[in-house]
């Protein structure tokens, strides 16, 4: 919803795109936005800062300090991208006492390893040549999250990540195996000008502060304490935020009043007495337990409840230590690593390290530690997927089109390697051969296209019509030019007549005659005439004379049934030759209903699209300037001398004639 409604109460029915307003205003202290921090107060939208004042502008900065300038602290960042040589461990970067949001990350997957110990030479992750599993780990005084994306198709390489503040220094390493691919370092550490909250909550008056010094001597304590708390509560310390409310100020009692007296301690009947300890916290490597107290009489020592003995003069239960020894070595199983292969049958490979675990650490201890366990395996077959290859199923199709530019298509399939089709993800896509392209099949041209007559006529006496169907569509006869439809529309009637009719003072109404057309629209006629009737006889009369009634309908539409595919052809083009038999085509398509290309016509019914024409033979024209001159002009011809020009002329009528009968027979010589 827009801004100024957000503090409506707007209910969207589910499925439906509007809503309806059912209130103008929602309850006080309801989020302006789901994930936002702003709340609604009088039906507007007002925000809070992170000092928790209603309307604060006031925001965390970099250091952890509501309504701080970035000035308390400073970032210190940058990339490890020396190239290693060596193999083994390389130091990256150390990370001071204090620092605070730790990020150490590799920028890319690789083989190498990052690993963590502290000054003193302790090994927090990944020391002394031991892999450690992906976990939380403790160290400096923080608790480190060390992650190892193993996802196959994932490509983020190792980090450490920890919040801080350290209690010592830091140093963080790569077990370098391959190239190194860069390592991000970044931690946040105090400016010169924090003043530590601790110290500000505890030092004594007068004392010097960083160097400075504090508040003079002549401030009274119960001033100092509070603004110390004041400090506090207002954000100095990095991180805690709490809202200031009223009677979180520690109260004072003025000078001149004298403190209560406490009642002399009486002797009690009851005390508390150590029944026992809790259970161990593990079953061996050096749990804890804690000492268990309750309210017992001091004679007769019998269990009474707590409120009969002073809760104040309760012992504190100290923790002490249990089951100190070692609990039994174990086989720790790593990860596997990524298939060998991306297809087909690989190989991967995991870390079996022994491990023992004491005093809630564990430690990797030597192997025969385990030899009472049988060893996991550390490599193992893998196949991530069948390799698969492109196939062309199918040959090109025909074009889609009978004329001008259209598409074919062919079936290409993904097949594993066992047969089977896949997906197409499967195969390599840039190697996928071309499924579909265009076609060219000419200009396209357009003609009449029309059926046969239909063979009844619409009146079993008298006059009637016979009908057709008659439509302009594209063909594509390349051998024969055609012209465009054009307004000379074929007739879609013609009349016919089966004999004539005999036919009451009444309309008399025949029955209906069959439909004009055994499938798809027709009419129906039926003879309405005017008639007298007599006694077992009647006699008809002209029409006037009924003109007062009702005249019936003598045609209305019919339907009998759909007539599915039909064959449809075009006129005949004109002949090839005028004479000595020529031929003549035109085209035949069958259609359905809604004049679409079907195959569902009857093939024997279909019409022919090819037929002789201007079989006569030729009557050459006399040309009384062209005869010949002698009698054995055949000699000629058999002599193939028509070519010259002299017997061309000499036997004129003979060389015509071949010529006629064989075009390019003669040439110019």
């Amino acid at each position: 919803v827009k801004g100024s409604q957000k503090c409506e109460l707007n209910c969207r029915a589910i499925g439906y795109r509007f809503y309806v307003r059912q209130a103008e205003t929602v309850i006080d202290g309801t989020p302006c936005d789901p994930n936002g921090t702003a709340i609604c107060v009088a039906g507007q939208c007002k925000s809070i800062g992170c000092d928790d004042y209603l309307g604060s502008d006031k925001v965390i900065d970099k250091c952890g300090i509501c309504g701080g300038d970035n000035t308390a602290c400073k970032v210190v960042s940058g990339v490890f991208k020396h190239t290693l040589t060596n193999l083994g461990y390389h130091k990256i970067v150390e990370i001071p006492e204090g620092a605070t949001k730790i990020n150490i990350t590799e920028m890319s997957k690789s083989n190498n390893y990052l690993a963590l110990r502290s000054r003193s030479g302790r090994s927090i992750i990944n020391g002394n040549w031991a892999i450690d599993r992906p976990g939380r780990y403790e160290g400096g005084g923080t608790m480190f999250t060390y992650r190892r994306p193993n996802e196959i198709s994932s490509t983020a390489g190792e980090s450490f990540l920890a919040d801080g503040p350290t209690n010592e220094v830091l140093d963080v390493y790569m077990i370098h195996q391959q190239p190194n691919p860069g390592i991000h370092y970044e931690y946040i550490i105090p400016g010169d000008n924090v003043i530590s909250p601790q110290l500000l909550a505890h030092r004594r008056p007068g004392e010097p502060l960083n160097g400075q010094l504090g508040v003079p001597e002549s401030t009274s304590h119960e001033d100092e304490d509070l603004r110390g708390e004041t400090d506090i509560l207002t954000g100095q310390s990095a991180g805690t935020f709490p809202v200031i409310q009223p009677g979180r100020f520690p109260s004072h009692q003025p000078e001149n009043q004298v403190p209560a007296m406490q009642p002399p301690r009486q002797n009690r009947e009851h005390n508390w007495k150590q029944v026992g300890k809790t259970e161990c916290t593990t079953t061996c490597g050096k749990g804890s337990q804690y000492p268990i107290f309750h309210c017992v009489n001091r004679i007769t020592h019998e269990e009474v409840p707590e409120g009969y003995c002073d809760s104040s003069t309760k012992p504190i239960p100290e923790e002490e230590a249990c089951n100190l020894f070692p609990c039994p070595a174990f086989w720790d199983i790593g990860e596997w690593s990524e298939c060998s292969k991306t297809c087909g049958l690989g190989m991967q490979h995991r870390q079996i390290l022994c491990r023992q675990i004491y005093a809630n650490r564990t430690l990797t201890v030597q192997q025969y530690r385990c030899q009472h366990l049988e060893k996991p395996d550390t490599t193992s077959t893998c196949q991530l997927k069948i390799c698969s290859e492109w196939q062309i199923r199918t040959e090109w199709t025909s074009c889609s089109v009978p004329c001008g530019v259209g598409q074919r298509t062919r079936d290409v399939k993904c097949v594993s390697n066992l047969g089977d089709i896949v997906d197409d993800e499967e195969c390599n896509m840039k190697l996928r051969p071309n499924d579909i392209e265009n076609c060219d099949m000419g200009p396209c041209a357009k003609s009449w296209f029309l059926t046969e007559w239909s063979d009844r006529c619409s009146a079993e006496c008298g006059d009637g019509i016979r009908t057709r169907s008659v439509v302009c569509m594209t063909n594509h006869v390349s051998s024969l030019p055609l012209e465009g439809c054009g307004n000379n529309r074929p007739s879609e009637t013609t009349p016919c007549n089966n004999g004539p009719c005999a036919g009451r003072v009444e309309w008399f109404a025949g029955g209906w005659t069959q439909c004009s057309a055994e499938c798809g629209s027709g009419t129906q006629q039926r003879e309405v005439i005017c008639i007298r009737k007599t006694e077992g006889n009647f006699d008809v009369l002209d029409p006037y004379e009924c003109s007062y009634l009702e005249k019936p309908p003598n045609q209305q539409s019919c339907y009998l049934k759909p007539c599915g595919s039909k064959w449809f052809h075009t006129e005949w083009s004109t002949c090839s030759k005028s004479c000595e038999g020529g031929f003549r085509v035109r085209e035949v398509r069958c259609l359905s209903d809604d004049m679409a290309a079907s195959t569902q016509c009857d093939p024997q019914l279909k019409p022919e699209e090819k037929e002789p024409c201007n079989t006569q033979d030729c009557v050459p024209e006399i040309d009384e300037n062209c005869k010949d001159k002698y009698y054995n002009c055949n000699v000629v011809v058999q002599a193939r001398l028509c070519v010259y020009t002299y017997y061309k002329t000499a036997c004129c009528a003979s060389c015509t004639r071949v010529a006629n009968r064989q075009p390019g027979f003669l040439g110019r010589r």
